[in-house]
């Protein structure tokens, strides 16, 4: 079957983010090699380099979701992606001077994720304008097979690299990879008209809560927003709890540890070439629920891990599930938020949603850090592991989830976007964002380097973008 076209636009737009998505594989964990091997931190220090710069990224971000609502998204997609190049560059750029240092980790750390959020909120109101609403899925599972596809290869290919060409190769590749990603959405060309505000002329204090406010207003939203916070949360709490438990107290060799968490990403592949099947078939509500239940199941058995081969292949197994699991759940995730979204509010509710995912992973980390120092590391796994399994009590129900499109909640101020350029087809959906992703970062969100110089257990969030 040849593979659908989703145009000239979304081409260019897919280029980008593979490009940055392997550079951002290829630099997984290069700040906690920086911090550990250059500038001799310590565990702590390490821990509070990736809590802090969460938290502060996010509270950075927060005015910038009202302020991308009313400015064209491609021109900010490509100012986020510069602002990141110029922050990751600067740290090679002090190494090789002699001038690097814990500080500057730390702000360059914030500036990348704060421009992650502002990225991933323009990036999904942008997708609407170029992808057509029964595309959306397509393009969103696409945006989720690369992801977990660079996170298959990146990170072993940049803990090599390091190896062989020193600490802060991957930091420059990664920089270099943002500026590839300016080049691309740039090349995407395209008349975007910019959104009008109407009513209000500036930015009030009040707009900045817009988003959430939307959110915890809709039936649809609000449910899937407390879970993800929750999912996401306690599953990066507990990966420095595993990498302390794997490669201290159970006598794992790096290597194993990178394979344990590497390898079980081609279920995240798997999964995300299933979803649009899987929504076609059974639709978006019972996959949402389904998905989102039986990720649930999976962390508590990191729990019972022994030594050995056998303790290996529980952690192989249990990754392998969670991680097939999430890469279903994520796109059609990502899909069915902004099909709920009106278009003029989308930046503002994708940037509310990463500021909250940010804070929350970082709380989440840091309390589950003092857990593990009073009972031990693997008591703080179980105790996540338990509560995981609450948290498809909080999905949305049918009733919801068969809702077509929301109502404008009362609370946000009227505002009306611009009429879409001559020739542009309309949208009703888009990508979240590594990190987590990972967010993670994630990313991250899946995004933002983890505090370990071995790949993460997960990439919880809804896409990179």
């Amino acid at each position: 079957m040849a593979r659908r076209s989703l145009g000239r636009q979304f081409g260019w737009l897919w280029a980008a983010f593979a490009v940055s998505a392997y550079g951002t594989g290829l630099g997984f964990g290069a700040f906690a090699v920086i911090a550990i091997r250059v500038l001799h931190a310590g565990a702590a220090e390490v821990s509070a380099l990736s809590a802090a710069s969460l938290a502060a990224g996010a509270v950075v971000a927060v005015p910038l979701g009202p302020w991308v609502e009313f400015r064209r998204k491609r021109p900010v997609m490509v100012a986020m992606d510069l602002a990141r190049f110029a922050a990751l560059l600067s740290i090679p750029a002090a190494f090789a001077l002699g001038r690097l240092s814990f500080a500057q980790l730390l702000i360059v750390s914030v500036i990348v994720a704060a421009a992650k959020i502002a990225f991933n909120a323009a990036s999904g109101a942008y997708l609407k304008t170029i992808v057509r609403p029964e595309d959306l899925l397509v393009a969103n599972g696409r945006f989720e097979s690369t992801t977990w596809t660079s996170t298959v290869l990146g990170p072993p290919l940049g803990g090599a690299a390091i190896g062989v060409f020193g600490p802060v190769t991957t930091v420059l590749a990664d920089a270099v990879s943002y500026l590839l990603s300016a080049a691309g959405i740039r090349a995407a060309g395209g008349q975007e008209a910019r959104p009008v505000r109407t009513g209000v002329a500036r930015l009030r204090a009040r707009d900045l809560a817009d988003g959430w406010r939307y959110i915890l207003a809709s039936p649809s939203l609000r449910p899937l927003f407390w879970n993800t916070m929750a999912v996401n949360g306690l599953i990066m709490a507990t990966a420095p709890l595993i990498t302390v438990l794997m490669l201290g107290r159970l006598g794992f060799a790096p290597w194993q540890y990178g394979l344990a968490f590497a390898a079980p990403c081609v279920g995240g592949l798997i999964g995300a070439r299933l979803a649009r099947r899987l929504a076609a078939r059974f639709g978006q509500h019972t996959v949402l629920r389904a998905a989102g239940a039986l990720r649930a199941c999976w962390p508590l058995g990191l729990a019972f891990v022994r030594p050995g081969t056998a303790g290996l292949v529980l952690v192989l197994a249990v990754q392998f599930g969670l991680v097939t699991c999430i890469g279903v759940f994520n796109p059609v995730l990502a899909t069915y938020r902004l099909q709920q979204t009106p278009k003029d509010r989308v930046a503002r509710t994708l940037s509310a949603w990463s500021v909250s995912s940010s804070a929350t992973i970082a709380a989440m980390t840091a309390l589950w850090g003092v857990l593990a120092s009073l009972t031990g590391p693997r008591t703080g796994i179980a105790v996540a592991g338990l509560l995981m399994l609450a948290t498809p009590l909080l999905l949305p129900r049918r009733k919801h989830l068969a809702a077509a499109q929301p109502q404008e909640a009362p609370e946000v101020p009227a505002v009306t976007a611009a009429v879409e350029a001559s020739g542009s087809r309309s949208l009703s959906a888009a990508a979240a964002a590594r990190p987590a992703a990972p967010s993670l970062p994630p990313p991250p969100a899946s995004p933002v380097p983890p505090p370990s110089p071995v790949p993460r257990p997960t990439v919880p969030e809804a896409s990179r973008w």
